[in-house]
């Protein structure tokens, strides 16, 4: 049960990680309070965890995709239930993508609505 509820507090730190460079400069965050770091963030550092998460859901994606297609042929180590987990698992991980993006866009659409 711990094991599934890993990936969501990692996704979580990264959030909480991100949220807290945006907001100023780089910081750690433990317990749920944010300690400044001395230094700016690195340059590229969203970039780079955006694709990061990119790639995690693609390959979520593909290894659910592969371990059905296992299924399919009749696999004897692959059971259904596993096959749906890991279905949903990366169904969720698309979901979260997409909201995450929206919200990006909907973030860009309001800066660039300001009037200067």
């Amino acid at each position: 049960m711990n094991a599934s509820i890993s990936p969501l507090n990692s996704a979580l730190q990264q959030l909480q990680s991100m949220a807290t460079q945006a907001a100023g400069g780089a910081g750690n965050v433990a317990g749920g309070s944010v300690v400044p770091e001395s230094g700016a963030a690195s340059a590229g550092s969203f970039a780079d965890a955006l694709k990061s998460s990119i790639d995690n859901i693609s390959g979520a994606q593909k290894s659910a995709m592969s371990e059905a297609h296992a299924f399919e042929i009749g696999a004897p180590n692959v059971s259904l239930n596993d096959v749906m987990v890991d279905m949903q698992k990366a169904n969720v991980g698309l979901q979260f993508g997409l909201q995450v993006r929206n919200k990006l866009v909907s973030a860009y659409n309001d800066i660039m609505n300001i009037s200067v």
